[in-house]
C-alpha cells in the first residue's frame, strides 16, 4: 500500500542563509529576536554561470558493524542525575545510529547513552533558523554564567554541504558574544546515500546538454540544489541563479517553500510566465514555463514516483557519496568545558552505528525510535527502515526508480571522514569548502564569504576516542571505499559527467609545469565527493608532431594525472577506480590552426560514471 507523506515540516535539510528578513531573495528568514534588525540586499540579476566543479574525494565505504553483542534498549526513560543534553534534529534516516543509542526521545534505560551517563533529549526541528536561534540562546545563557543552561540547544545536526553557510551565518552573531562561543563541527553520525537526489527526464541523463532551458523545482540553495549544481559543473553546463527569469541556455529554477512543495509543483504541473534573458540581459520576450524536474529527498522522491512518475534519478548522493554527511554542531565553550560528556555522547552514537549495521534487531529498534522522534502519523517504523536501506520501485508510469538510501557512521568512519587515517583526505573539509564556494560564487551579495574550515572544525573529541579505543585494522578496512572491478570504459547510460581540464605539461613530455599544481589540487578536491563512481581519464594532444607519438604522449599524460591522484589519496582512489584512455590528436575540441585552439586540444578529460 502506497504512503503519501506530507507532514514533514518545511526545510528538512536545507542550507541556511544567515539573517535574511522577509522580502529578501531567499524567501524571508526571521531575524533572531533581541539581536536587532539587519537587512541583507536582494540578489541582483546575474547572468547564468557554470557552477564550480564539485567532485570531492571518494567517501567512506559501507562497512559492517563491530559484531559485538547487541543489547536492545528498554522502553522507560533512564534515571540519570546528569544534566540534560538537548539535540535538535531533522527527520533524516542518516541518524539511525543516534536513534538506537538513545533508545527513545529521551535517554532510555539500558541504552548506550544511559550506559555512558548521557541524558539526551531528542527534539525534532525542521526550521534551521530555529536551530540557529537555539544555539545563540544557549550561548547567551552560557555568557551570563549558567554552566548548564536550561534554555537553547546543546547540539544540532546539519548536512555537511550546507554547513558552510549555516555556520558562517550563526557564527557572525556568536562571535559578537565572544570568540570562545563559536559553533563547531565535532563529528559525523551518518550520510545521505541516495535519498537526496536530482530527478529529471531520462533524456537529461542520456544527454546532459538537453537539460539546458529546463526548469527545476526545489528549495533553492539547499543541499539538494547543491546536487544539481555539482552535476552542472561536472558537465560544464550553465545555471541561471535568478529564479525570476528564464534563460534558454541554462538550467532554470522555480522556488519552492520546501522539498515536498517542490514535488507538488511537478506533480500538479505548475506553470508561470517569465521574462527571457540571455547572459543576464532581458531580450524583451516572455515565456510560459513548466516544471520539468525536481530536487528533493525522501519521502519527496517517493511521492513523485507514486503519484505521477516519469522522472528518474539523474544523480544523487548515492554517486556523490561524500557530499552530505550528517554533522554534529555545538558551542565550543560548553563542549570544551564538558569534554567528557561530548566524548561519551559520540561514543554512544558510534556504538549505535555498529549495532544498526550488524543487527537487524537494532535497526528495527532504531526505526521505532525514529518513528517516535519524527512524529509522522502517516508512516511507521517499517517506512523508515525500508527507505533507510533504499529500494528500487516501479513508478506510476512504469519506470524503475531508486528511492531512499542512508548510512550510519562509527568511529572508524569518522577517522576517514576527517582525514585522520593514513592515506585519506579530509572529506568534510572538502565538502564544506567546495559547496560553500558554489553559493558564494553565485550569490556574493548574500554570502560574501565563508569561515575557513579550520575555524569551525574540532576533531579532538574523535581523536580522543580513537586513542582510548582505536578501531581495528579490519574496522578501518571496512570503512574504506570498496574495491572497483576493473572493466572497460563506462557504459553510455552510466555516465554521470564529462569535463575537460586544462592541465599544463612541459612541451613534448608528461611532466607537469609548476602552474599545473593549482589545477591538480582543484581536481583532487573536486574528485572528493563521488565515492561510488568510476573515474576515467582521457589524454588528448594537439596535431603537432607524429600521430603515433602523440598517442603515446596522451597516454603518458593521463597516467601522470592518475598517479598524482593516487599518491595524494590512496584511500580515496582504490585500485581499479581510475581508468586511463589515450586519444592522441584524434578528438580535437577546437581547430588546430591557432595557438589558442591547440592549447584547448592539449587537455585531460575526466569522465565520472556509475559502476557497470
Amino acid at each position: 500500500m502506497s504512503t503519501k507523506v506530507t507532514g514533514i515540516k518545511p526545510a528538512g535539510k536545507f542550507i541556511i542563509f544567515s539573517m535574511i528578513l522577509a522580502g529578501c531573495a531567499f524567501g524571508g528568514y526571521r531575524w533572531w529576536q533581541g539581536n536587532g534588525a539587519r537587512f541583507m540586499p536582494d540578489a541582483e540579476t546575474r547572468g547564468s554561470v557554470v557552477p564550480r566543479k564539485a567532485d570531492l574525494p571518494a567517501g567512506i565505504g559501507e562497512g559492517s558493524g563491530s559484531n559485538k553483542p547487541v543489547t536492545l534498549p528498554g522502553t522507560s526513560p533512564a534515571s540519570l542525575d546528569t544534566p540534560e543534553v538537548r539535540f535538535l534534529h531533522w527527520a533524516w534516516n542518516a541518524q539511525m545510529g543516534m536513534m538506537f543509542a538513545t533508545g527513545g526521545t529521551q535517554t532510555a534505560e539500558g541504552s548506550l547513552m544511559a550506559k555512558n551517563g548521557v541524558n539526551m533529549k531528542l527534539i525534532r526541528q525542521d526550521d534551521v533558523t530555529k536551530m540557529q536561534e537555539e544555539l545563540i540562546t544557549f550561548a547567551r545563557a552560557l555568557d551570563k554564567g549558567e554552566k548548564q543552561p536550561a534554555v537553547g540547544a546543546h547540539f544540532v545536526a546539519i548536512m555537511g554541504d550546507g554547513s558552510a553557510t549555516f555556520l558562517t551565518g550563526v557564527n557572525e552573531v556568536l562571535r559578537r558574544i565572544g570568540p570562545e562561543y563559536t559553533a563547531k563541527v565535532v563529528g559525523v553520525i551518518g550520510f545521505s546515500r541516495g535519498e537526496d537526489k536530482f530527478m529529471g527526464p531520462k533524456g537529461w541523463k542520456d544527454n546532459p546538454k538537453s537539460a539546458m532551458g529546463g526548469v527545476v523545482s526545489g528549495y533553492l540553495r539547499d543541499g539538494d540544489w547543491n546536487i544539481a549544481q555539482k552535476w552542472l559543473g561536472d558537465n560544464s553546463l550553465r545555471n541561471n541563479p535568478d529564479e525570476k527569469t528564464y534563460d534558454p541556455d541554462a538550467l532554470n529554477w522555480v522556488s519552492a517553500n520546501d522539498y515536498l512543495d517542490a514535488c507538488e509543483k511537478f506533480i500538479t504541473g505548475y506553470t508561470e510566465t517569465r521574462p527571457v534573458v540571455r547572459n543576464g540581459r532581458k531580450t524583451g520576450e516572455v515565456k510560459r514555463i513548466k516544471v520539468d524536474a525536481v530536487v528533493t529527498w525522501t519521502p519527496g522522491d517517493v511521492n513523485i514516483a507514486q503519484q505521477k512518475g516519469g522522472l528518474i534519478s539523474i544523480v544523487s548522493t548515492k554517486e556523490y557519496a561524500s557530499q552530505m554527511p550528517c554533522t554534529i554542531i555545538g558551542i565550543d565553550k560548553w563542549m570544551r568545558g564538558n569534554r567528557s560528556t561530548v566524548e561519551k555522547m559520540l561514543d554512544a552514537m558510534y556504538q549505535g552505528a555498529d549495532a544498526v549495521r550488524s543487527s537487524d534487531e537494532a535497526l528495527d529498534a532504531a526505526a521505532k525510535v525514529s518513528d517516535m522522534a519524527y512524529g509522522e502519523s502517516s508512516t511507521g517504523p517499517e517506512y523508515w527502515k525500508k527507505y533507510y536501506k533504499g529500494t528500487v520501485e516501479r513508478d506510476k508510469q512504469g519506470l524503475m526508480v531508486e528511492l531512499g538510501g542512508s548510512s550510519v557512521c562509527n568511529l572508524a568512519d569518522n577517522l576517514l571522514v576527517f582525514g585522520l587515517t593514513a592515506g585519506s583526505q579530509n572529506l568534510f573539509a572538502a565538502t564544506y569548502t567546495v559547496f560553500g564556494n558554489i553559493v558564494k560564487d553565485q550569490y556574493p551579495d548574500l554570502v560574501p564569504s565563508i569561515d575557513p574550515v579550520g575555524q569551525i572544525l574540532d576533531t579532538s573529541y574523535v581523536q580522543a576516542l580513537a586513542k582510548r579505543s582505536a578501531p581495528t585494522s579490519s574496522e578501518i578496512a571496512a570503512a574504506k571505499p570498496s574495491g572497483f572491478e576493473k572493466t572497460g570504459s563506462v557504459k553510455r547510460d552510466k555516465i554521470i559527467s564529462r569535463k575537460a581540464w586544462q592541465i599544463q605539461f612541459n612541451t613534448g613530455n608528461a611532466a607537469f609545469t609548476p602552474s599545473a599544481g593549482k589545477t591538480l589540487n582543484r581536481l583532487l578536491q573536486d574528485l572528493l565527493i563521488a565515492n561510488d563512481t568510476v573515474v576515467e581519464i582521457y589524454g588528448h594532444t594537439d596535431n603537432i608532431g607524429d600521430p603515433s607519438k602523440n598517442m603515446a604522449l596522451s597516454e603518458a599524460r593521463a597516467f601522470a594525472v592518475k598517479s598524482w591522484l593516487e599518491k595524494r589519496s590512496p584511500v580515496n582512489f582504490p585500485k581499479g577506480r581510475i581508468r586511463v584512455f589515450a586519444m592522441g590528436q584524434t578528438n580535437p575540441i577546437a581547430p588546430n590552426n591557432s595557438n589558442d585552439g591547440r592549447a584547448k586540444n592539449r587537455r585531460v578529460e575526466i569522465v565520472m560514471g556509475a559502476r557497470n
